[in-house]
C-alpha cells in the first residue's frame, strides 16, 4: 500500500428489492471535505491516466463496470516514494479509494461494459493548476 492511500471495502446490503452500498460517511478514514463531485464514464479498453494533484485529494467510487486502478507515489520524502499500487474495483469489487496529493493515478476500463466513476475532490477544478 502507498502511504496515505486509504481503501475501504464496501459492504453490499442486498435483498429481493435490490441493493444498497454506503459509499462514504464523515466518521470514516476515507472521508475528505468535498468541494466538487464529478461523474465520468470510460468505454471498454480505454485508459485514463496518469495525472496528479498538488493540493487535492480524490475520493473514487466505481458506479458501474470494472477497472484496474494504478497509483504511483511521486512524493519526495514519502516512505513509499517511487512505489506502485494496483487495485481492481467496480461492481464486482465495490470499494472507495482516497488518493492523497502527490500520488499519480489513473485507470483502465476492464471487460465489455463501460466503467463509470463517481469522485469527490477537496478542491474545485482549476484548469490552470
Amino acid at each position: 500500500m502507498i502511504d496515505g492511500v486509504i481503501v475501504k471495502a464496501c459492504t453490499v446490503h442486498a435483498d429481493d428489492r435490490g441493493h444498497l452500498i454506503e459509499i462514504m460517511r464523515d466518521d470514516e478514514p476515507v472521508f475528505r471535505e468535498v468541494k466538487q463531485t464529478t461523474y465520468t464514464v470510460a468505454y471498454p479498453g480505454i485508459v485514463k491516466a496518469f495525472h496528479w494533484h498538488k493540493r487535492q485529494w480524490d475520493v473514487w467510487f466505481k458506479v458501474s463496470g470494472m477497472a484496474q486502478v494504478v497509483l504511483y507515489d511521486l512524493r519526495e520524502g514519502s516512505p513509499t516514494s517511487g512505489e506502485t499500487q494496483v487495485l481492481y474495483m467496480g461492481v464486482r469489487k465495490p470499494m472507495v479509494v482516497a488518493i492523497p496529493p502527490g500520488v499519480a493515478h489513473g485507470y483502465r476500463c476492464l471487460g465489455n461494459e463501460p466503467a463509470a466513476l463517481l469522485y469527490h475532490t477537496t478542491e474545485h477544478y482549476d484548469p490552470a493548476d
